[in-house]
């Protein structure tokens, strides 16, 4: 490595100094993972461990900066927000996600959930309808060195059958009902996570495939996540 005054200055500076420079941004991550995800039943180690090392305040808006690390949805533009942390987290111990996995990710947003994916998975395919956030998203990734993404600029409120079987599929926004036939694009012993129904009555779901024909679904917790864009409707019907 090339060595600058300035890479020599930082180099000679004690760990306490470099402890105080960075004490209130780690500061406010500890208590991210302390006080609103830890209390939020989300305990598996590799997941906070996880939480702890993807910067997330490399993948929120400049103006928001300040709330990177707070119990909120953060905007990204184009009506769209980042999930909460306690959300991100319990999602990710739902999944369970294996190095052997092959993820469909719908709903790229800022990629700080697809990087979380990709750093448990094998590989991650992210459908995005916007493209300029998608544009954002690839360049975050691309500036923290995750490479086992594809990012694909499309409506993937459908999945992607022309790629699958996927191993897991997750969505990051909610769906006021299933959307049809995304279930069968898991492989077998696969699972599909997705936020169903219509505020304030949401519930985040898990859809098990246990055989070609053989499913199992489960409500694991109650949670509000805005509406896919093109997300199915349920049928009314006018008598």
């Amino acid at each position: 490595m090339i060595q600058t005054a300035e890479t020599k200055t930082t180099q000679n500076k004690t760990a306490s100094e470099v402890t105080r420079f960075n004490m209130p941004r780690e500061i406010a991550r500890f208590n991210m993972i302390e006080q609103q995800i830890r209390t939020w039943e989300v305990l598996d180690p590799v997941v906070l461990a996880l939480l702890n090392e993807i910067p997330r305040e490399h993948f929120v808006p400049a103006e928001y900066q300040g709330l990177a690390f707070a119990d909120i949805e953060i905007p990204i533009g184009a009506g769209q927000t980042m999930l909460s942390p306690k959300l991100e987290g319990r999602i990710l111990q739902a999944l369970s996600v294996q190095k052997t996995h092959n993820v469909l990710h719908i709903g790229t947003g800022s990629g700080y959930m697809t990087a979380l994916l990709a750093s448990l998975a094998k590989y991650v395919t992210s459908i995005e309808v916007n493209a300029e956030i998608s544009a954002k998203a690839a360049k975050s990734l691309a500036q923290q060195g995750v490479q086992n993404v594809t990012l694909i600029v499309a409506d993937g409120a459908l999945g992607l059958s022309n790629q699958a079987p996927f191993d897991l599929i997750v969505y990051t926004a909610s769906s006021p009902i299933e959307p049809p036939n995304v279930r069968h694009q898991l492989a077998i012993g696969g699972a599909l996570l997705i936020v169903l129904g219509t505020g304030p009555a949401m519930q985040a779901t898990l859809i098990q495939r246990f055989s070609e024909a053989g499913f199992r679904q489960d409500v694991l917790f109650e949670a509000y996540v805005p509406e896919l864009v093109n997300a199915p409707q349920a049928t009314t019907f006018e008598f």
